[in-house]
Parts: C-alpha cells; structure tokens; sequence
C-alpha cells in the first residue's frame, strides 16, 4: 500500500494530465488557494490523491478523464469561515452592546 501521496506527487500527477493547479481546482470546483494550502502540509487528503492519480493514469493511457467529469453534475462545496454581515463565528453580534463596549455609543 502507498502512504498518502506528498504535494509534489499531486503537482506530477496533475501534470501528467496537462493541468496546472489552477485548472485541477476548476475541474472539482474548489479554488485554488484550497488546494495549495495543502503544500505546507507536504501531502494531499486521500481523495484529491485518488482524483488526481487516475486523471494521470487516463490521460498516460490516451482517455479524456474530462469527458468522464462532464457527466457528473455537482455543486461547489460550500466556502468555510465565510462572513456574513451581524455574525462572528457562527454567532450573532449585537452591534449596539459592541458599541457601548467601545464607547461609540
């Protein structure tokens, strides 16, 4: 069995089937930030590592992997840590006690 597959295998693998980082991460509908965050990490989640080894294996073996995508309909995930206007952390703000606290009000 293979160890979890370093950044650097990941960056080969996607090579090999003519993507850069930026296009990998608009095939599966993630941006690329999301996906060089993992760099500093030095390996990739199991899953990225599986995708991105059988788009290198099919390309290799002459296989359009992105007629294989196009057929699967899916969503982006959903952003974490977004902000929304009012909220913190999940947690609703009062903006009139954070005033008071500052002494803006």
């Amino acid at each position: 069995m293979i160890a979890a597959m370093t950044y650097d295998e990941f960056r080969r693998q996607i090579g090999k089937a003519g993507l850069t980082v930026k296009g990998f991460a608009a095939l599966i509908k993630q941006t690329p930030n999301s996906i060089t965050n993992y760099a500093a990490q030095g390996e990739v989640p199991p899953h990225l590592a599986i995708i991105s080894a059988l788009m290198g294996d099919m390309a290799e073996a002459g296989q359009d992997f992105r007629a294989t995508l196009s057929r699967i309909q899916f969503d982006a995930g959903k952003p974490r840590g977004g902000s929304v206007k009012g909220k913190f952390g999940g947690s609703k703000q009062n903006i009139s006690e954070f005033n008071k606290v500052i002494g803006n009000e």
